[in-house]
C-alpha cells in the first residue's frame, strides 16, 4: 500500500482511499480529499512535516500523520 506520506516533492498522485473513521475521515474530507483527487506534493517543511500540497486549484499543509492515512496510486 502507498500513501501521500511516501510521494516524492514535485509528484502527483491520485487518492484511492481514507484509511480513517468519524471525525477525522470528516475532516480529510472537508479539505477536498477523496476518493479520485488527484494530489501534487509541492514541498515539506524544513524538519520534514507537514508537507505541501496542491489540489482542487489550492494550497494545503497537511501532516504526516494524517498523510499516513490517505492510500494513493
Amino acid at each position: 500500500m502507498k500513501t501521500l506520506k511516501d510521494i516524492p516533492v514535485g509528484k502527483s498522485a491520485k487518492v484511492v482511499k481514507l484509511h480513517s473513521e468519524g471525525a477525522l475521515k470528516r475532516r480529510i474530507m472537508d479539505m477536498g480529499i477523496t476518493r479520485g483527487t488527484t494530489i501534487t506534493v509541492r514541498k515539506t517543511a524544513p524538519l520534514g512535516d507537514p508537507l505541501e500540497l496542491t489540489l482542487r486549484g489550492y494550497e494545503l499543509s497537511l501532516r504526516k500523520a494524517d498523510a499516513e492515512l490517505i492510500e494513493v496510486e
